[in-house]
């Protein structure tokens, strides 16, 4: 059974968790070390075998130094991102330092691991779509634009968890400077509450099952606008919360349940 649980999503910090069988591992550590393992310990985990990186910010790999030590766990990033996360993250074992190339596929355990090219102001973003017992999970977090890449990887993903990081009139009305809000809203920025209700669309009529809104931003939306803006586009389109789709949103500080596909 492919389990996937949020131990945190948002501006704040990020850190997912995916197993299957005896294989644990863990997209972004943007958490405190001890909010992890906390995490970790709630949903019963308590061994690693690797901490797959989306890209450098600080909101991902806040505890991945402390992690990778405290435990002795691989740390996977491609080159790109390592180069600019390596004076970040402290100093690490040489063994687990773990580089792939996006775009192909790989395997830890039973689970198989596709890490996809994402457009986002970081070195080398990617996403991650995983495989196991013959069920898909996709991750697409920090997307400024939605491209034909992310189609192809998210497309027939049972669970897809998705960013929806701002309202655009709160953005745009809110407190950030005026390069943060061209930043946030570029096609290297974030995704918008509605852009992800309309790709959420696309997911639904590609096999999605399950929905879960991501990495909401602090300043710029709340949980019940991300929700109403995407129920409200897929109603739109003729698809049902409940009857054609579950959709949920993570939870900033508290873990998810855990899904299991």
């Amino acid at each position: 059974m492919l389990k996937y649980c949020s131990i945190g999503s948002g501006s704040s910090g990020n850190c997912h968790y995916i197993g299957y069988e005896n294989t644990n591992i863990l997209i972004d550590a943007g958490l405190t070390g001890k909010k992890i393992e906390d995490g970790l310990k709630n949903i019963n985990i308590n061994n690693l075998n690797g901490i797959f990186i989306t890209h450098e910010h600080s909101d991902h790999i806040k505890g991945v130094g402390i992690l990778s030590r405290k435990y002795n766990i691989p740390i996977f990033a491609n080159l790109k991102t390592w180069q600019a996360m390596k004076d970040k993250i402290g100093e690490i074992d040489k063994k687990n330092i773990m580089v792939f190339e996006n775009d192909k596929t790989y395997s830890l355990g039973k689970i198989i691991i596709r890490p996809f090219s994402i457009p986002h102001d970081s070195s080398d973003a990617v996403g991650y779509s995983f495989y196991a017992n013959n069920e898909k999970i996709s991750i697409a977090t920090d997307i400024g634009m939605i491209t034909d890449n992310i189609r192809k990887n998210l497309y027939k993903s049972k669970l897809v968890i998705i960013e929806s990081n701002y309202d655009k009139n709160m953005l745009m009305m809110g407190p950030y400077p005026y390069n943060l809000k061209k930043r946030v809203s570029s096609e290297l920025g974030h995704l918008s509450n509605e852009d992800c209700g309309n790709f959420c669309v696309e997911l639904v009529n590609n096999g999605t099952k399950n929905i879960l809104l991501a990495h909401l931003s602090k300043e710029n939306n709340f949980p019940e606008l991300a929700y109403e803006t995407t129920k409200s586009i897929l109603f739109e389109n003729d698809i049902k919360i409940d009857k054609n789709i579950n959709l949920e949103v993570l939870p900033r500080e508290q873990i998810s349940e855990i899904y299991k596909l």
